[in-house]
């Protein structure tokens, strides 16, 4: 006997129309049960599609502007810590009717007079001694001629007023990481004459260093009163800041450290 299979249930295959139709259904029916044409429908789902493009477009605005912002940012730092956060600033302070006094590089005062100097940045520098220094670094050159492992800077200060003038020469430290101030030296020239500083000795306050005069305090290097300058008349500083090597707290653990300054001139106001 021949056994006949049962006839398998083949369902017909759609075509693009009965497709696009019964699409066309399922949207009638949503807008049926929402209350709305279909075509309220269509167009809302467009509006919800728009209102998400406008969200990313938004965000992506905001993006780059707060990245625009922190690059501003960097830069106005890195401008603020090289033009007035130098390893030394030399500016004028205090001035008095009638009585001022300017800076410059320069000894002829033909260019660059300004109120404020800076006098450059020493990096990756080791420890030195007084010694090792050039014998000539109060005539070497004007402004900025560091060296090898120290600051050094030659400028020039005028009474540009009409009348004769007393002065004081102020310089503090602005800024330090790792106590190497604890080893640092400042020889100052003034009209050739020079001066070495350094902090009190570190078990001893009160004790200078055997080869400087001992800073005022702790964060002040010097406060020195001036000889009275007369109108139209300069004087010339050499500034030279390093690490000496000689002194005992010049030791490992001050490495990588960093010290700033600013040495600030201020007419003295007349006695009544």
């Amino acid at each position: 006997m021949i056994k006949l299979a049962r006839k398998k249930n083949i369902a017909p295959e759609s075509n693009p129309h009965e497709v696009a139709a019964l699409g066309q259904k399922h949207e009638e029916q949503a807008a049926k049960d929402s209350g709305t044409s279909v075509y309220d429908h269509f167009h809302a789902n467009e509006a919800a599609v728009a209102v998400e493009k406008a969200k990313k477009r938004r965000k992506l605005y905001a993006g780059i502007l707060i990245g625009l912002l922190a690059i501003l940012l960097i830069m106005y730092i890195i401008s603020m810590l090289l033009t007035q956060w130098g390893d030394l600033v030399i500016s004028v302070g205090d001035l008095r009717d009638g009585k001022t006094i300017m800076l410059c590089e320069s000894s002829a005062f033909d260019d660059g007079v300004t109120m404020k100097l800076d006098g450059g940045v020493v990096k990756e520098v080791t420890n030195i001694t007084k010694s090792w220094l050039p014998q000539n670094l109060d005539t070497e050159k004007d402004g900025q001629h560091n060296g090898e492992n120290y600051l050094a800077y030659t400028f020039y200060l005028k009474n540009t007023g009409d009348a004769d003038l007393d002065y004081q020469t102020v310089m503090n430290v602005t800024g330090t990481s790792k106590s190497v101030d604890e080893a640092v030296r400042v020889m100052v020239y003034k009209n050739g004459q020079e001066q070495t500083f350094a902090k009190g000795q570190f078990n001893n306050r009160e004790q200078p260093e055997t080869d400087a005069t001992k800073w005022v305090d702790e964060t002040q290097i010097l406060n020195i009163e001036s000889a009275p300058l007369v109108a139209g008349a300069v004087d010339k500083y050499t500034v030279v800041i390093w690490c000496e090597g000689n002194d005992p707290e010049c030791l490992d653990p001050i490495r990588g450290g960093h010290m700033r300054a600013n040495m600030t001139f201020n007419i003295n106001a007349e006695e009544e």
